[in-house]
């Protein structure tokens, strides 16, 4: 059974005649008889009768008609999905790590969906560490990932993002705040509130660490600025962060690092060899302008 001989019956079925029909759909009226007799063969009942000059449908035809109307139905709705797709409409699947949430991804949203041939486009969103959404980009089910590089992974192309600066963020409570600027080396003299060691934070320290020549007293590890922000505000300990937009400075002291310019980089990240809709690519070369900028 193909698509046009369901087409072909739709039409039939709707003229009741085989040469209007033929017509209808510019086919010569013996190659239309064929088509209805091999499907009528392909599905082992008899669809037309004869009534007078012209045909009506079977009892077995007036069933096949409901399923054929709703099958070509569905094929309308997904060529006119199809068709938005091709012109920039659709839906983007995007997934982004926790401190990317409060600000940065909505914002750019928002910017994008503000330029008039991005309003109809529609996002879906999800929230886990990198190496999660890098396994649901590869899966594809997501269009795009941000968060963390992911060291030795070629299936992924990397770009770029914001850089942050790095900071310690003390109690609000605490001996080193009557300074702005806190020395890296202060980090082994208090309990430390680290990153877990599989996230992209994590790995970023325990390089600076190593590089330095550091062993601080981590204490415990977390997943994300928000659980280090709420161990650090009731006085487990200090903690190396991002500079990230959800830092509540009114629960906490924030402080530069003092003789070292050290930061931390998010990138935009997809598959390199999958084809894109042109909504994801429009999303992406949005991005890559804002950076810019």
């Amino acid at each position: 059974m193909t698509f046009n001989q369901l087409l072909y019956f739709q039409t039939v079925s709707e003229y009741e005649n085989y040469h209007k029909a033929a017509e209808k759909l510019y086919l010569s009226q013996p190659s239309l008889s064929r088509s209805i007799s091999s499907l009528e063969k392909e599905l082992g009942v008899t669809l037309f009768e004869k009534q007078g000059r012209g045909i009506v449908l079977t009892k077995a035809g007036r069933l096949f008609q409901e399923y054929t109307e709703r099958i070509l139905s569905e094929c309308e709705v997904a060529k006119t999905k199809m068709n938005e797709i091709a012109s920039g409409h659709g839906y983007i699947d995007i997934g982004y790590i926790f401190p990317l949430a409060s600000h940065y991804i909505p914002h750019k949203v928002r910017k994008f969906l503000n330029i008039e041939e991005n309003a109809k486009i529609s996002f879906n969103f999800y929230q886990n560490h990198s190496p999660a959404i890098a396994q649901k980009v590869k899966m594809g089910e997501l269009d795009l990932g941000f968060g963390a590089y992911i060291d030795n992974d070629d299936e992924l192309a990397f770009y770029p993002l914001q850089k942050q600066k790095m900071v310690i963020i003390t109690p609000n409570e605490h001996e080193l705040n009557q300074y702005d600027d806190v020395a890296i080396q202060e980090l082994m003299n208090y309990p430390i509130i680290g990153y877990d060691k599989g996230s992209g934070p994590g790995r970023y320290s325990k390089r600076l660490y190593r590089r330095l020549d550091m062993k601080p007293n981590i204490i415990v590890t977390c997943p994300d600025e928000h659980s280090i922000m709420a161990l650090v505000k009731e006085g487990f300990g200090i903690a190396l962060v991002p500079e990230v937009d959800s830092l509540d400075e009114t629960s906490i002291r924030i402080h530069s690092i003092k003789d070292m310019d050290l930061f931390y980089r998010h990138y935009m990240f997809w598959m390199r060899d999958r084809y894109q809709l042109p909504a994801v690519q429009r999303f992406i070369e949005f991005i890559k302008k804002e950076s810019e900028d």
